[in-house]
């Protein structure tokens, strides 16, 4: 296994930090990394934005669901599914553009997360630990007005970047579904019965599978921050309406 293989398989989510910067030069090197990423037409529908004022760092743990970690990570970057930029480009040329839609939002969002996980990937590189925050399309009043962002500009994926603890080095990775589960040839195969109950069995070893997954259901997909997530991207989505 190569180097990079060897990264992808041991790289896992770092939420505990030691007290020590990231550099300018290691920040930058992990930006240019991002922007190399494959993206559509080679437009880059993504803006980045580098979150370096500690109470904007501040604001954002307590409006993604209030996580402090946020606030104590070293690099902070905001990976911005962007359709303005080239719409405003379409106006300075007296083009004529049709209003940005949905589509144009879906493929932005493509472009800043393989961005994203670019960065992520570098960074694991360079000894750095990563942690994707969903939780940043939530509360979309509160984002758009921390983070100044204006129509047809929405928040993909947030990422906290630092140097792991020993701690959180030795911490063992959470175990992934077997290939069979994932992969489907051809067309997509829906699964039910043993077939769900083998996929996910990794996971509720201790409990049985409708304990395990009545508690994960109600920690996650009914949870209120679940929810206000389904509400805030309505609401950002009637900007391509």
């Amino acid at each position: 296994m190569n180097s990079i293989m060897e990264s992808l398989y041991h790289r896992k989510s770092v939420r505990v930090y030691e007290d020590r910067p990231v550099s300018d030069e290691l920040k930058n090197e992990i930006l240019d990394a991002a922007m190399q990423a494959p993206s559509a037409g080679c437009q880059q529908l993504y803006t980045i934005l580098d979150i370096t004022d500690q109470n904007l760092k501040d604001a954002l743990a307590e409006t993604c669901d209030h996580q402090p970690f946020i606030a104590k990570a070293p690099m902070v970057l905001v990976f911005c599914a962007d359709c303005k930029k080239w719409y405003d480009t379409y106006l300075e040329a007296d083009c004529e553009p049709r209003l940005p839609g949905a589509g144009d939002l879906m493929l932005a969002v493509t472009d800043a997360v393989i961005a994203a996980q670019n960065a992520v990937v570098a960074a694991e590189s360079l000894g750095l630990g990563s942690c994707y925050i969903g939780d940043i399309m939530e509360n979309c009043e509160e984002q758009r007005k921390i983070l100044k962002l204006p129509k047809y500009v929405f928040p993909a994926a947030m990422l906290v970047f630092g140097w792991p603890t020993p701690q959180q080095k030795e911490r063992k990775k959470p175990e992934r579904c077997e290939m069979n589960y994932i992969v489907h040839e051809n067309a997509y195969h829906s699964m039910k019965g043993e077939e769900v109950r083998q996929m996910f069995a990794h996971k509720y070893q201790n409990h049985s599978f409708g304990e395990w997954c009545q508690a994960f259901c109600n920690r996650k997909y009914n949870s209120e921050f679940s929810k206000e997530m389904t509400r805030s991207v309505r609401e950002y989505l009637k900007q391509f309406e």
